[in-house]
């Protein structure tokens, strides 16, 4: 049976020490770029694999990082899984992910589970802002997209995002807009309804104002489609022009109402969303929304926590506006023969 190849095997095969090796597999943010790639590319060429079980006795902790998330389902978060999956791999570890269902109590006991299984850290998009609990200091904790308790967190810039949106549609001349918000106990649903309230607010005290109406819902199809069918279920000048959703998930279950209404989108109805998840570019009417940079999230989330100290700042990443042929210009009253408008 051929020797199993050894750390030494790889640091003579990359031309490194042995400490530059160790400082890879540890996953060290330090170590150069041109040396991590001389150590993975004999990692491969040697077919060498780490003794994990041993290396967490010795230290502690595996390189294994843990994720949990409100909700695996919900495309956006599955998204943001695969952008931390290869950002940990990038930085030689492994992710361990569990989803919470939405439930406190679920993820904390998901957190709990990875202490117990001494992972490296743990990033943790939250299911509410009341969920978070108590961690041994040595173990580095992250907040991704929404807050776990008072760990440091990496989020999209909501405000701003949400305010690309609301300029969106008053510039397209909208005057009578419907915002879906999301959940009130995610800090992410209510910054983003506030500041689209803001902006509208605004609007009115340099220029027309706006008859803006708010509903709730959670950022799922189901509440976008049962809030919309509500909506747009009114005679034709008492119904919104626009609907502004705080997901693309409320946002195609808007559509599907509008759709099922026989409304046009976007000649008589514009639908906007926020997440820019990959079905916003398949559905039809292409959906306009609002794109969270997933990669460059998940990389922060990855680098704050694996940093030497860890990371205990906030972070925020500003959102950009995506058009596609889901909005359109404010549709224009008609004229009957007398030249009066209905």
């Amino acid at each position: 049976m051929a020797k199993m190849p050894t750390v030494k095997d790889v640091a003579e095969h990359a031309g490194v020490s042995v400490g530059t090796v160790s400082r890879v597999l540890s996953g060290e943010a330090a170590v150069k770029p041109v040396l991590r790639e001389k150590v993975n590319n004999a990692i491969s060429a040697l077919g060498y694999r780490p003794n994990v079980t041993a290396r967490a006795l010795r230290t502690s902790r595996t390189d294994v990082i843990g994720l949990v998330v409100p909700d695996i389902t919900n495309p956006f978060f599955a998204q943001l899984a695969a952008s931390i999956e290869r950002a940990a791999l990038e930085c030689g570890h492994s992710l361990m992910l569990a989803s919470s269902h939405n439930d406190s109590e679920a993820e904390q006991s998901h957190v709990s589970a990875f202490l117990d299984r001494a992972v490296r850290g743990i990033i943790v998009v939250a299911s509410s802002d009341g969920s978070g609990l108590e961690l041994p200091a040595s173990v580095p904790v992250i907040s991704l997209d929404r807050r776990f308790g008072t760990f440091p967190l990496v989020s999209t810039n909501h405000a701003q995002a949400a305010t690309l949106i609301a300029d969106h549609l008053y510039g397209l001349g909208h005057r009578r807009i419907a915002y879906i918000a999301g959940p009130t106990d995610t800090e992410a649903g209510r910054i983003r309804k506030e500041a689209f309230v803001s902006r509208m607010d605004g609007f009115a005290k340099t220029g027309e104002a706006v008859d803006l109406e708010i509903a709730y819902g959670r950022f799922d199809y189901e509440s976008g489609e049962r809030i919309a069918r509500n909506l747009l279920s009114r005679r034709a000048q008492d119904r919104p022009t626009a609907i502004a959703a705080a997901s693309d998930q409320q946002a195609i279950g808007a559509l599907r109402a509008a759709r099922d209404l026989k409304i046009d989108v976007p000649r008589k109805l514009s639908v906007t969303g926020f997440d820019d998840i990959s079905l916003a570019n398949l559905v039809v009417p292409r959906l306009t929304t609002v794109r969270q940079p997933a990669d460059m999230l998940a990389r922060r989330a990855v680098s704050l926590l694996l940093a030497e100290p860890p990371g205990t700042a906030d972070e925020t990443v500003d959102g950009s506006l995506i058009v596609r042929g889901s909005s359109g210009p404010c549709p224009q009253p008609k004229a009957d023969m007398t030249g009066h408008t209905n």
